[in-house]
């Protein structure tokens, strides 16, 4: 019998995105992709997927009885009526005549079906139903368990998930680099940092083209494992290789800041911010704050946040002004720490920062406006009041 198998895309698992950043995209190929390659509908002999499985295949077919019935419910799969999909499984599932092959094709088309519908835990229940009747062919029997090992690792199940995906590498022999760094994957969202390492390795080893998403990956679990070295390797290597991708040099950047390496980090910033590639705000604070971890980059610190600012891709807000003015105060540059810091305090979500104003105002000798910040500061609210009244007291 022929059908779509997994014709609706298993929604592939998200990568988590190297040292904190934004999430990458899918680290697998999905089992639809390879079933849609390998299950063409109407072929007469289909690709072996699984030559090293030691699992036999079975030799058992559909009942007679039930076959009107199930080529009524592919015939509802493959018109994309889920609804009824998964009502006529149901039915066959429960019908005494069917065998466990039509139980299993039934289960099967359900659970495409139960996930079109966003019916995550039906997905799963369908999914370990059809494994466990163990009565499909090697292809179909083990995308299933692939497929089942995705979704629990989709859905935060890591035991069950690995283990299910352990069974699936056991059983079928697979070092598809693909399936190595699903397990890499799933060991890193299990916080399992150690053991995701040479399944990782292992993948981007053997493969002609390993994605940037597995090395990414990689870097990750050697810094949540302390080995700083291998992750800065791994980084100095990729970045190398592509100078002028943004993602890359960022991410080496980041491997460097995990280091505490800000020198190295800055030289890599700059190196964007020169070639015009620093086009998003989170580009520019990362690379002010890095000055500012560093002593004596204040100059630094102000030339970022102003050209960000007069290009118009950071925003000025109190975060910005903040920075700005304390930077431009440690440089001895009181005039200008005043109007910055004069921009921060209404922006701010408290008095804190009119409070700052007010002691440099002070400090400065301008005590009109020194008390005109310590009122503000009073009227938006800070930790210690007396402060405050101190300076509105002054003579």
């Amino acid at each position: 019998m022929q059908f779509r198998n997994f014709k609706h895309a298993l929604l592939s698992l998200t990568i988590i995105g190297v040292l904190g950043a934004a999430a990458a995209s899918s680290a697998v190929e999905r089992p639809s992709d390879r079933a849609e390659r390998n299950q063409k509908k109407g072929s007469e002999k289909q690709e072996v997927l699984y030559p090293d499985a030691t699992r036999e295949e079975p030799k058992t077919k559909g009942a007679a009885k039930v076959q009107a019935k199930l080529q009524k419910l592919v015939g509802a799969y493959n018109k994309d009526d889920f609804a009824a999909t998964r009502t006529q499984a149901d039915e066959l599932l429960a019908n005494p005549a069917a065998n466990d092959y039509d139980k299993a094709v039934a289960a099967q088309l359900a659970s495409q079906a139960a996930y079109n519908l966003d019916d995550t835990p039906a997905t799963i229940a369908y999914l370990k139903q059809a494994v466990q009747l163990n009565a499909l062919d090697n292809n179909n029997h083990y995308q299933l368990m692939y497929m089942l090992a995705q979704v629990q690792l989709q859905e935060d199940q890591y035991t069950e998930g690995l283990a299910t995906l352990d069974r699936y590498l056991t059983e079928t022999k697979s070092k598809k680099p693909e399936d190595l760094a699903l397990k890499g994957q799933g060991l890193y969202q299990a916080e399992r940092y150690a053991e995701a390492i040479p399944a990782l390795k292992q993948a981007i080893e053997t493969s002609p083209e390993p994605k940037d998403n597995w090395q990414q990956l990689l870097m990750a679990s050697y810094a949540e494992t302390g080995q700083s070295g291998d992750a800065i390797q791994m980084a100095e290597k990729i970045a190398a290789k592509a100078p002028t991708d943004k993602k890359a040099q960022m991410n080496l950047a980041t491997v460097y800041l995990q280091a505490d390496k800000f020198d190295q980090a800055a030289a890599v910033l700059e190196k964007l911010r020169a070639a015009g590639l620093m086009t998003d705000e989170k580009d520019y604070r990362q690379l002010y704050t890095t000055y500012a971890n560093m002593d004596g980059k204040e100059k630094e610190v102000i030339a970022v946040i102003n050209d960000g600012m007069q290009k118009g891709i950071l925003k000025p807000d109190q975060q910005t002004y903040l920075a700005l003015a304390q930077s431009y105060y440690y440089s001895d540059q009181i005039p200008p720490a005043i109007e910055a810091w004069n921009k921060a305090a209404p922006l701010s979500k408290d008095g804190e920062t009119y409070l700052n104003l007010a002691k440099v105002l002070w400090q400065e000798d301008r005590i009109p406006e020194a008390k005109q910040a310590a009122k503000s500061a009073l009227e938006k609210g800070i930790k210690k009041p007396e402060e405050a009244k101190k300076i509105i007291a002054l003579p």
